[in-house]
């Protein structure tokens, strides 16, 4: 399965059983205190839905867990820190730079699904899932001996790390499952520490989970209509999703890089007063074959506007100042809101 795997273009591979997983308690009690904030599809029906395998796929036996690598050799986030005119620039969480990963793991799936096949023989059913299927995926990763979930929650592999795009297979052929990776991130808090919003949390079991309502990828994608303001000044210049928890993570100083062109980015942190300009036709030209097209433009320019007030320079008053006059009221008023504040610090 893992040569298959490999074969398909996948660095990471593992089996799980379709049963139910332990995770789906604290699945159950994080959603219940309100930490999925609004992403409906984690607590309507669909939430629900996460509670078996088998809720996808009637009769499945075995999920194949797999991991692709997204990592390019490209600055990260916290190393462009130390220079001024960094600040300027607007941060693109990696995974987002190219483009639409799941359009990218559906083929690669699909090889694999044959090559399974090929292999077994016999009829099958299978159902392929990536990120939006109702599945617990990082947990039936971790059974399938992928990596364990750190404390910023996500799947960590001891010799790769975590920059990986996580898919499954769920078949209704029984394979022999892999072992679950044990926890190694030990004592160390450096995600903690280093998250701007303290979005990772206690859980109130010894262990650590995510706020989402505090993420700053939480915010600057899923989060409709303006930020609020204590949390608008924390987000720094992030304007799609965040890496700093995967930044700062040891287990990521040797992480292997792809040189997939499809994972380079159309825009790596692109200056703040150009994306300020763009129009809805602009937009749509740059970034519908991206994820970031999920920010829609509403949201992708209130992103903008907030990183242009965080960054404090004096050349941003006058692209804040055409977006506080924007026909769109989210875009003028995280502008406003974020002008506001300039005006505050540079009074004289």
């Amino acid at each position: 399965m893992k040569d298959l795997a490999r074969a398909s273009g996948f660095e990471l591979a593992g089996v799980a059983a379709a049963l139910p997983t332990d995770d789906f308690a604290r699945f159950e009690m994080w959603r219940t205190r309100g930490m999925a904030g609004e992403m409906k599809y984690l607590t309507d029906r669909r939430g629900a839905m996460r509670a078996d395998p088998r809720e996808l796929l009637p009769g499945a036996q075995s999920i194949v867990c797999v991991g692709k690598l997204y990592n390019t050799p490209y600055p990260r986030s916290i190393e462009m820190k130390g220079d001024t005119s960094d600040l300027d620039r607007g941060w693109i969480s990696r995974y987002a730079w190219g483009g639409d990963y799941h359009e990218l793991l559906r083929a690669p799936l699909g090889k694999l699904i044959s090559g399974i096949a090929g292999i077994h023989g016999e009829t099958f059913d299978s159902k392929i899932c990536i990120d939006s299927a109702p599945l617990l995926e990082r947990s039936y990763a971790r059974a399938a001996g992928l990596g364990w979930i750190g404390k910023n929650t996500c799947l960590i592999n001891q010799e790769q790390g975590s920059w990986f795009l996580l898919a499954e297979v769920l078949l209704s052929i029984p394979l022999a499952v892999d072992t679950a990776a044990p926890d190694r991130c030990g004592t160390c808090h450096r995600c903690i520490d280093a998250c701007p919003t303290e979005a990772i949390v206690p859980n109130g079991a010894g262990e650590w989970t995510l706020d989402a309502r505090l993420c700053i990828s939480y915010l600057s994608i899923e989060k409709r209509g303006e930020l609020p303001a204590e949390l608008a000044n924390r987000v720094e210049n992030h304007i799609f999703g965040c890496d700093i928890c995967q930044d700062v993570c040891p287990w990521n100083r040797r992480a292997p890089v792809t040189l997939d062109e499809h994972f380079g980015p159309v825009e790596f942190a692109p200056g703040l007063e150009r994306m300020a300009d763009l129009t809805e036709v602009e937009f749509r030209m740059l970034f519908r074959q991206s994820p970031i097209w999920r920010t829609k433009y509403e949201g992708f320019l209130r992103n903008v506007a907030v990183a242009l007030g965080n960054s404090g320079n004096a050349s941003v008053k006058e692209p804040l100042e055409r977006l506080s006059r924007h026909a769109n009221s989210v875009i003028s008023g995280a502008a406003k809101r974020a002008l506001g504040e300039w005006e505050a610090r540079h009074a004289v």
